[in-house]
This record gives structure tokens, sequence and C-alpha cells, in this order.
């Protein structure tokens, strides 16, 4: 990387126009969303219809072109080679699987039960606490390979980790949920587990792949770096946005009827995605990993697999319970709170020393 385009990089004058206003367009898209829903119901109505396994073929559909033009720029080589980096696997997987469940049911229940005990009743606020244990043990599967293309994290290793968390959830996901919550017969809709996984994982990655591969064999990398790559370079951010639209049009009812409790909710769901993210990245500053590894260790267990989440908390608790609406909350301030943490990384690049040269240019 050239002196110019280290002090684009520092200064965000190399930032896209939608990048640059990114937490302007999600406001706008938020708006909305719940507009679209509640002034032009059918639409949401029809959307939901397409639905398998509680996952949105159409949101699916807008993550799948969110992703893929991250695939596209990884070196495939390179995931080999991250499996041989056991360090920043070990930070996500002891901060989502051995720190990230407990505090959140710690958080949620000193809030909830306490703080707010004025205004949440305590069956209610027991329901809420649920919610937020089923969102604090789903990592992220979908949106943290957003979160990593906008803190330039690295692609391949960023697989690693989610695919790793993947696995764990299999067999972690289960006794967590009912070792917090004090239930029994918690039924993980596999099939939710494993369609996100293909969706979201498997086949953007193989798509990444197989076109990387076909076209820097039939017009060599210049034509793939250099042209192909630029005709994507707006589609993960529009992904995002049209994807926020969509779903907050499902969600519009759920949050004009409840406004008070939706705050409530919010507060310990944001310290927790706030503490959780430090956790990770500190960790992983202490270790002298790279940012573009400690970023998204951060990111992975900041953010939350909400589909799963909300699957687990309807079949749990019932559509209309207060599990579910906690976890739909999660839904409302994930990407407002994970832009801020995005924020945060991209200006804290410096604290790594193998960044400190780009964060000064």
């Amino acid at each position: 990387m050239s002196k110019n385009e280290l002090k684009q990089e520092a200064s965000g004058q190399g930032i896209g126009f939608f990048e640059k206003y990114l937490t302007l367009w999600v406001a706008i898209c938020i708006v909305a969303g719940v507009a679209l829903g509640q002034l032009l119901p059918a639409v949401p109505q029809t959307l939901s219809k397409f639905e398998y396994a509680q996952v949105s073929i159409p949101v699916a559909i807008l993550i799948w072109l969110m992703i893929y033009p991250m695939m596209l720029k990884i070196d495939f080589s390179s995931i080999l080679q991250a499996a041989q980096k056991p360090k920043g696997l070990t930070v996500t997987c002891v901060t989502n699987w051995l720190i990230k469940p407990f505090t959140m049911y710690l958080i949620a229940a000193f809030f909830l039960k306490i703080v707010f005990s004025k205004w949440i009743s305590p069956d209610l606020a027991t329901d809420y606490i649920a919610g937020a244990v089923l969102l604090g043990a789903a990592p992220c599967t979908a949106m943290v390979f957003v979160w990593s293309h906008l803190t330039k994290g690295d692609g391949a290793y960023t697989v690693v980790q989610v695919a790793l968390n993947d696995l764990i959830i299999l067999f972690a996901f289960t006794p967590i949920v009912a070792f917090l919550l004090g239930v029994n017969n918690v039924l993980v809709p596999y099939d939710t587990l494993i369609l996100s996984t293909l969706l979201f994982v498997v086949i953007p990655l193989a798509g990444g792949y197989w076109s990387r591969k076909g076209i820097i064999k039939h017009r060599g990398r210049d034509y793939f770096e250099k042209v192909f790559l630029k005709k994507f370079d707006n589609l993960t951010i529009i992904g995002l946005l049209a994807t926020l639209v969509i779903i907050f049009s499902f969600q519009g009812e759920i949050i004009l009827s409840n406004p008070g409790h939706i705050a409530l909710i919010a507060v310990p769901l944001t310290l927790q995605t706030f503490f959780v993210f430090f956790i990770a990245y500190l960790w992983a500053k202490f270790w002298k990993l790279p940012h573009r590894i400690a970023a998204p260790a951060g990111m992975i267990g900041a953010s939350n697999f909400f589909e799963l989440a909300v699957a687990v908390a309807i079949s749990l608790f019932g559509l209309k319970s207060g599990a579910t609406l906690a976890t739909v909350v999660g839904v409302l301030v994930e990407v407002p709170v994970m832009l801020t943490l995005v924020r945060i990384a991209n200006r804290t690049r410096g604290w790594f020393a193998q960044d400190q040269i780009t964060a000064k240019s």
C-alpha cells in the first residue's frame, strides 16, 4: 500500500459515499422499514410467506449479496493458514462461550430485576432475561462479515472464526441455555442453524472461491482485482440498508406498541455488547494480535445470531412472549451499536503495533 493510500485510509478520504454517512442511512432505513410495515402492511405480510426454518428468504438473499463480495477478496489458501494461528480463535471462542452468556445473564438480571423493578413486573423481567440469554448464547453467523469488512478485517480468518463458533453452537447452545434459564427440553431448531450456516457461510464461500478461480484463470488477476471487484464496491452497504428496511417492516408493530419496555430492555443489551467487544478486543491487543484479527474477534461476540435466538424464543415461550420481544429488541439495537463499535475499532487501529504506521500516515 502506498503512502497516499495510507493517508486516504487514515483520513477517511478513501471511504465510499454510503460508508461515510452509514449511520445516517441506517437511521433512515429503520424509520422507513417501520413506516413501510405500518402504511403498507401487505408488503411484510407477503414477504413473511417466503420463510423457511424461521429464516426469511428475501433477507437471506440480501445478506448473501452482502457477504459474496467479501468472499471474492479472500485468498483461499489463507484459510488453511488461519487454522494454524490459534490465538485469535482462542479469543473468540473463550469470549463467546465461557464469558458472554453468563455476563449477559448477570447484566440483564441486574437491570431488569433490580434497577428497572419499578417499571417491570418480576414475571415479565424473567421473560425478558430469558430472551437476553438466548441472544447471549448465539454468537453471530452472518452480519459479522459486514462488520469485519467495515473494519478491514482478515476475511479468511473471519470465515474460520465464524465456522468454529457454528460448530460449537451445535453442542454448547442447549446446555448453556438450559443451565441459565433453568428450563428443560430446550429444542434447538437445527434446521434454522444448518440453513443459516449454508446460506451465510458455505454458499457465499463456495461462490466466491469458484468465481475468483474462474475469472483469474480466464481474464487474469489484474482484471479481477482492478475491474471485476470494483463492480461490487457498494453492494455490501446497499444490501445492509435494504435488509434493515425489510427486517423493521416485520417488527414495526412490536416496536410501536412497546416503546417504554423496549427502551429498558435495550439498556442491558447495549452495555453487554460493548462489554463483550472490549473483552475480546483488548485481550487480542494484549496478545499482540494484528488489528485485522482483533476487530472481527470482538465483533463476533458482540453481534448475535438473532434468527436462532428468535426461533428458540418462539418455540419455548410463544410468539407474543416477553422473551421473544427481548430477542426482537436485540435486532433493533444491534446495527446502531455495532456501527459504533466499528467506528471505535477503526479509530483505535493504532493501538496495535502492526497498524501504527497506517494510523499515523
